[in-house]
C-alpha cells in the first residue's frame, strides 16, 4: 500500500519546495590504488577541486532530478564562498538564503578515492559552523513553506532542531555524519536516513549485516521518527515505518568508480521523488533513489556523478517483506 502521509501535500510538483538546510564545502580530492595506511605516503593518480557538502550535494542531486530546490547555508567571504553561491545558481538552486559569512572561509573536505571505489574524508567545516538559529529566522517563510525540508549533522544540530521545529511540511533528517545524543530532533522527523554506522551509533546497538540491521531499525524507530531507513550500499536500503514492516529494498549490482557522495544522491533523489509520486509505495520511491546512488557511483566526483536525466519507475524494484 502507498505510504498515506505523502498525500497530504498536493500542491504541483513544479511548485512544490524541496528546501536544505546544510553544509557546502569544497571538495579537494586525491585518487590513489588504495587507501593509505596511518603514517604512509602514496603517490596518486589524479587530483580534482570539487563542489560538495553533504547539504549541497542533495540539493543538487535534488535540482538535477528537476526538484525545485532551495539551499540555506553559509560559505565564506573567500575565494570559494562567491564560486559556490554562483555554482548552485547555475544548476537551477535557489541561492536567497545562502549567506556570506565576514572573516570567514569556506567549509572543505579532503578526500581520497581508493581504485576499489573506497574513501576517505576529512572536513573541516569553516562557515558551515556558523550556520546559527538567526539564519533559521531569517529563512523562516521558507522553511515553513517546504513541502519537503531536508537537514543533516555538518552543521550544528541546534540550526537544524530549530528549522524541524518550524517546518509545517515532511521532513527528512539525513543524520550524518554520525553522532549520538540526536535524540531531541527525532519526533520531529518525518524519515531518518542513516547509512550502517551511522545507524550503530544513533542505536548504540551493532550493525554488520540484515539482521542486525533490522533491530537497530526497530529501535530506531522507538526514538520517535515515523519512517526510519537504513542505506545498504551495494545491498540495497533497509526500511520500517507506522504502516509497514521492516522491508529489504534490493537494487542491482555495479562496478564501483568512486562512492563519495552516495548517500547524498539517494537522500536527494529520495525526496524528489516523494514530492514527484505521491501515490507510488515507499519500496519503489526507495528502490527508485536507489538506482539514483548506484548510477553516481558509476562516475568519478561527486555532484557532477548525479544524474539530470534519470528516468525512474522502468521497472519494478525488488524487495523482501522482513
Amino acid at each position: 500500500m502507498p505510504i498515506t502521509i505523502f498525500k497530504m501535500f498536493q500542491n504541483e510538483y513544479n511548485s512544490s519546495r524541496i528546501v536544505v538546510i546544510g553544509s557546502c564545502s569544497i571538495d579537494f580530492t586525491t585518487y590513489a590504488p588504495r587507501l593509505p595506511i596511518p603514517g604512509e605516503t602514496l603517490h596518486g593518480t589524479k587530483f580534482t577541486t570539487s563542489y560538495g557538502g553533504k547539504g549541497a550535494n542533495q540539493c543538487v542531486a535534488a535540482a538535477k532530478l528537476g526538484g525545485n530546490a532551495f539551499m540555506i547555508c553559509r560559505v565564506g567571504d573567500d575565494l570559494w564562498g562567491q564560486k559556490y553561491k554562483h555554482h548552485l545558481q547555475s544548476i537551477g538552486v535557489d541561492v536567497s538564503n545562502v549567506f556570506i559569512t565576514e572573516n570567514m572561509t569556506t567549509g572543505i573536505a579532503q578526500i581520497t578515492v581508493a581504485e576499489n571505489g573506497d574513501n576517505q574524508i576529512v572536513i573541516v567545516p569553516g562557515a558551515n559552523g556558523q550556520l546559527k538559529n538567526v539564519d533559521v529566522d531569517k529563512s523562516k517563510n521558507l522553511i515553513a513553506s517546504a513541502d519537503i525540508l531536508i537537514g543533516q549533522l555538518e552543521v550544528p544540530f541546534e540550526t537544524v532542531l530549530e528549522a524541524f521545529k518550524i517546518s509545517k511540511g515532511l521532513k527528512l533528517l539525513n543524520a550524518a555524519p554520525g553522532r549520538d545524543n540526536i535524540q531531541s530532533i527525532l519526533p520531529y522527523c518525518t524519515i531518518l536516513c542513516v547509512n550502517e554506522s551511522e545507524a550503530s551509533i544513533i542505536s548504540e546497538l551493532p550493525v554488520h549485516n540484515i539482521e542486525t540491521a533490522t533491530d537497530a531499525l526497530k529501535k530506531l524507530q522507538s526514538m520517535g521518527s515515523e519512517i526510519i531507513i537504513i542505506t545498504l550500499g551495494e545491498k540495497g536500503a533497509l526500511y520500517v515505518s507506522k504502516t509497514e514492516p521492516p522491508t529489504h529494498v534490493l537494487c542491482d549490482a555495479i562496478v564501483p568508480v568512486d562512492t563519495t557522495g552516495a548517500g547524498d544522491a539517494f537522500v536527494g533523489a529520495l525526496a524528489t521523488y516523494i514530492i514527484r509520486y505521491k501515490d507510488k509505495p515507499l519500496h519503489q520511491l526507495i528502490g527508485a533513489a536507489c538506482e539514483v546512488a548506484s548510477e553516481s557511483v558509476t562516475k568519478e566526483g561527486t555532484q557532477t556523478s548525479y544524474p539530470s536525466n534519470h528516468i525512474p519507475f522502468t521497472k519494478e524494484y525488488k524487495y523482501i517483506r522482513i
